[in-house]
């Protein structure tokens, strides 16, 4: 009887120590991809009204990212958020140069994994801010970062 009651604390921190592996393992891909994005988008959006200045905010929240700061998640976020409008276009219009189009949509596609913690960055945020972390303020942040997106893509066309 006493086995038993021995392995269950064991499991939940193998449970506990694997999810913070998982966890890591996305952030260091997140960070990696959002720092490709960063470097990839720099060229390509020179002729933008914010993109060198989102870019560079891009590479340092994804550099705090690899730094092991979890805060960054919510940079991460804000930055890709703001960038995509630049680098959207450049991947979808007929480029004159083959590069360029390859480049626009090599960017883009890094800009995927960062903008799908977009929950987490919500969090992340919350706690950034100074508010009680629960789960109506979470939801309230994931909404605001989803108005924030379709208001910067939105806000190019107009």
């Amino acid at each position: 009887m006493a086995d038993a009651v021995d392995v269950a604390p064991h499991a939940h921190l193998e449970r506990r120590a694997s999810a913070r592996l998982r966890r890591r393992r996305e952030d260091l891909w997140i960070a990696g991809t959002a720092l490709l994005a960063a470097m990839l988008a720099l060229p390509l959006a020179r002729n933008s009204w914010n993109g060198p200045e989102v870019a560079a905010v891009l590479a340092v929240s994804a550099t705090a990212m690899l730094a092991h700061q979890r805060w960054a998640i919510g940079l991460v976020v804000i930055a890709e958020l703001l960038l995509a409008p630049t680098v959207v276009p450049r991947a979808l219009a007929a480029p004159d140069d083959l590069l360029v189009g390859i480049t626009g949509i090599v960017a883009t596609a890094a800009l995927v994994p960062g903008l799908l913690a977009m929950r987490r960055a919500a969090a992340a945020l919350v706690l950034i801010t100074g508010w009680e972390r629960t789960r109506a303020t979470c939801r309230r942040f994931h909404a605001g970062l989803i108005a924030a997106g379709v208001l910067a893509a939105t806000l190019p066309i107009l």
